[in-house]
């Protein structure tokens, strides 16, 4: 079996890690049930190998990540148990051999298992198997998230007091998880034309930045949102305990932006919290862009994110369109001033066609000869002077 060899980037939260990693490292995550947006995030940075302490595929149900990290070609050793982070140092040039890392070539005792592509469909028939059970917890955790927030989801009650004005307005909600920068470059039309207020949540004012926009609004725990963002005037909505610890705002402080920012304590979900303020704050349409709306997506939000995922978007569902529904239905519209230019640059176009041509030319000289006659008469019109006289 082939050898790969590479430094280790260390990091027990993936969305973390992949900002440190660069083509050719080897990532050593903790992450059960690697999911689709995590994969994807690995996968740009392209590292050689991606070592998992933890089961990269619990059996829970059939998440996709770890058949993309090994159809792209990556090296994925599994369930390597929580030692694997007492045994290397963010740094160490390390190979992996199978299922065997070596640390300066001395072998380290850890029993995991290379990721086949067959293993790993092996893994998500048997992970399918045991959905049944996952939609009964779903059940159960989504009535007491019902019992717990009624008065949020039902009137509102608790969404803080904001300035930026959001009544009957479009809002765009940005999340930085499935598809985000193909509906981002899908939706620029939607964005020059309609000006909404846009919301990132977390990292997702990022994501808003490299589109080349600007935020109205961050909402989140401000824990994957860089500093860049954070200082882009964008307001600040932390999103905190029901209990109102808020360990973003610490983050906040430490910047000097706490000033301004306000605290919104709900259960839930981050983009949850920012579907139901802009709801409650009277947006016109809520436009969601990397957001979770299938059941996959769900499931990789967890049990304790599924029951506020599904029962947000129940709430606000007369006002939810998901950024690829837009892009499918919109149709840019174009002002009476781009016709004008428009009919004029190809008037342009033709005449500079024909003039290249001998008979276009020719046309040219009889069209200007009967132009200086024109000109001739409407001239000697006001030029003649008086008649004779008898």
């Amino acid at each position: 079996m082939s050898t790969v060899s590479g430094t280790a980037r260390l990091g027990k939260r993936t969305k973390d890690l992949t900002k440190r990693l660069v083509a050719g490292d080897i990532a050593v995550i903790d992450h059960e049930d690697i999911d689709r947006v995590a994969a994807e995030a690995l996968v740009e940075r392209r590292p050689v190998a991606v070592l998992n302490a933890a089961r990269s595929t619990s059996g829970r149900y059939p998440n996709a990540g770890p058949r993309i990290l090994v159809e792209a070609g990556i090296v994925l050793v599994d369930d390597l148990g929580p030692g694997l982070f007492d045994h290397l140092t963010d740094g160490d040039s390390i190979s992996v051999t199978g299922s065997t890392v070596r640390v300066d070539g001395a072998a380290l005792s850890l029993d995991g298992s290379r990721r086949s592509l067959a293993a790993v469909e092996r893994a998500e028939a048997e992970a399918r198997a045991g959905l049944s059970r996952q939609l009964e917890l779903f059940a159960q955790n989504t009535m007491e998230y019902m019992l717990r927030e009624k008065d949020l989801l039902l009137d509102g009650v608790g969404a803080p007091e904001i300035r930026t004005v959001l009544r009957d307005r479009p809002v765009l909600i940005v999340v930085r998880g499935y598809h985000y920068k193909e509906d981002l470059a899908t939706l620029r039309p939607f964005l020059r034309e309609n000006r909404p207020v846009v919301i990132g949540v977390d990292g997702g004012a990022d994501a808003v930045l490299d589109a080349g926009w600007r935020p109205d609004l961050i909402i989140g725990d401000m824990d994957s949102v860089s500093d860049r963002a954070l200082a882009s005037g964008a307001e600040l909505v932390v999103h905190a305990y029901r209990d109102g610890r808020a360990p973003g705002m610490d983050r906040l402080r430490e910047l000097g932006l706490d000033g301004d920012a306000v605290l919104f304590p709900a259960s839930g979900t981050s983009e949850d919290v920012a579907m139901l303020l802009a709801d409650e704050k009277g947006a016109s349409v809520i436009v969601a862009v990397g957001t979770h709306g299938t059941l996959e997506e769900f499931l990789d939000k967890g049990r304790a994110g599924m029951s506020s995922t599904f029962l947000t978007r129940l709430r606000v569902g007369s006002k939810l369109v998901d950024a690829k529904g837009v892009s499918r239905l919109y149709r840019q519209r174009i002002s009476t001033l781009q016709l004008v230019v428009l009919a004029v640059a190809g008037l342009l176009a033709l005449t500079a066609a024909l003039w290249a041509t001998p008979g276009g030319q020719a046309m040219g000289q009889i069209a200007g000869a009967r132009l200086d006659d024109l000109l001739s008469w409407f001239t000697a019109l006001f030029t003649s002077g008086p008649g004779p006289t008898g």
